[in-house]
């Protein structure tokens, strides 16, 4: 008998002994001992605390039945022993057999497809089978496309990660309000009494997509198409998303923080990073662990130099450690993680912030927070795996591929958890 049942029949019973006891009440005409609602209490409570345990148990033993499922109708000793379908150095082409099984009905690419899917679902065991609706693209595709992501996707790989539900268009959150109070009390006076309160923040699932007209002569007979066109595709789905995700930072950070300065300087700067920082510890109540901008402001910052013209931000610190002038230290800059760091936050550039904020449409913007606050909810392992082919222009032997995603994210949750530098400190910098 499996432990579920096993709790199951246990709780059946404590119900069954509560209900005995009121059977016998009412067969008497009398009232409930208070003996005998002691024991009807004990028996709800402890049937209670087993509906948490029945249902941990049901969900296991459901897992392990479908990976048991799937072990059985794939063979998992044929995948991991023999080469995958589809690699960069496989005889066949994910795209080709893509096309000829759907329009030209090839039986041969077909069961290629088939066993490519089945590998999947091996491999990605974290995906539910509602991810599979259509055909998956191979994951050395997405892995050559990943480092050519025009200009990536920084801010959302640093983001909180949530699996996207199965269904749905919208997410829904509670988001407290008002919290409760305690306050001292005086004898005999009244407890302090403040009800909680909170609203709900809808979240909205957001489709992205991207198509590529290619001939037929290309897919049929052309070297590395495959390569070709999904880098690109992939490329800007993940750039794309990643600028959608920025703008949420800007349009939620709730601590704005202004620098206005006719001739920006490094030193002028740099009060207004704490500022930041300080208004995030202020009202959130923890410390921010990153701080996000365009390249072009950590160039900014690198180039500036002191009185005696030593950088202020130091590319190699020295065998003594960083000098007492300095408030920045790091190697050679990198995109991404720019292995320099501020105050002690990591700095991370991303070319997808704005540098076209205020009057005059020149000027960028430096986030401050916590990425733990940054939320992203993505289907699968984040690739869009879904690829479509239609045929619209089949007179002329082309073939539309699409490939699109889903994805939720927001920073609304504690707006108070980032900052903000705007301001005409901020306008392009020069060198």
């Amino acid at each position: 008998m499996a432990m579920s049942e096993k709790l199951t029949e246990k709780r059946t019973t404590l119900l069954v002994d509560a209900q005995a006891i009121v059977d016998k009440a009412e067969a008497e005409a009398r009232d409930l001992s208070a003996e005998e609602d002691g024991k009807i209490a004990e028996s709800l409570k402890a049937a209670a605390d087993l509906d948490a345990s029945i249902k941990h148990h049901e969900e296991l033993e459901a897992r392990s039945a479908q990976a048991a499922q799937v072990r059985k109708d794939t063979g998992v000793a044929v995948v991991k022993s023999e080469p995958r379908t589809y690699t960069s150095r496989s005889e066949h082409s994910f795209l080709a057999d893509a096309y000829r099984a759907q329009f030209s009905n090839d039986y041969a690419a077909q069961e290629r497809l088939s066993r490519h899917n089945r590998e999947e679902q091996i491999e990605r065991r974290d995906v539910t089978s509602s991810n599979f609706a259509g055909l998956i693209v191979p994951q050395f595709l997405t892995d050559l496309a990943a480092p050519f992501a025009r200009a990536g996707r920084v801010s959302a790989d640093l983001a909180r990660k949530h699996q996207l539900p199965d269904s749905g268009l919208t997410l829904s959150i509670s988001k407290v309000t008002t919290g409760t109070a305690v306050a001292a009390q005086s004898e005999g006076a009244a407890v302090q009494e403040t009800d909680m309160d909170d609203t709900k923040l809808d979240i909205s699932v957001n489709t992205y997509a991207g198509m590529q007209d290619v001939s037929r002569q290309a897919i049929e007979r052309g070297t590395n198409i495959d390569s070709l066109v999904m880098a690109d595709l992939v490329s800007a789905y993940h750039t794309t998303l990643n600028t959608a995700v920025v703008a949420e930072l800007l349009a939620s950070a709730g601590n704005a923080v202004t620098y206005t300065d006719a001739s920006p300087t490094v030193a002028e700067l740099y009060p207004k990073i704490l500022d930041s920082v300080q208004k995030v510890q202020t009202s959130f109540f923890a410390g921010p662990n990153v701080i996000i901008m365009h390249p072009r402001r950590l160039a900014f910052i690198l180039a500036a130099v002191d009185g005696q013209s030593r950088p202020l931000a130091v590319p190699t610190p020295s065998s003594s450690g960083q000098p007492a002038y300095a408030y920045g230290s790091g190697g050679g800059p990198l995109y991404g993680n720019s292995g320099y760091s501020i105050v002690g936050l990591p700095v991370y550039t991303d070319a997808t912030i704005s540098i076209v904020q205020g009057a005059s449409t020149n000027q960028d913007t430096i986030y401050i927070g916590s990425s733990q606050e940054l939320h992203l909810w993505e289907q699968g392992s984040g690739e869009p795996m879904m690829l479509r082919f239609e045929q619209p222009k089949s007179s002329e032997l082309e073939v539309t591929m699409i490939v699109y995603g889903y994805a939720a994210f927001t920073a609304n949750r504690y707006p108070s958890a980032w900052s903000q530098i705007n301001g005409t400190g901020l306008v392009t910098p020069t060198f």
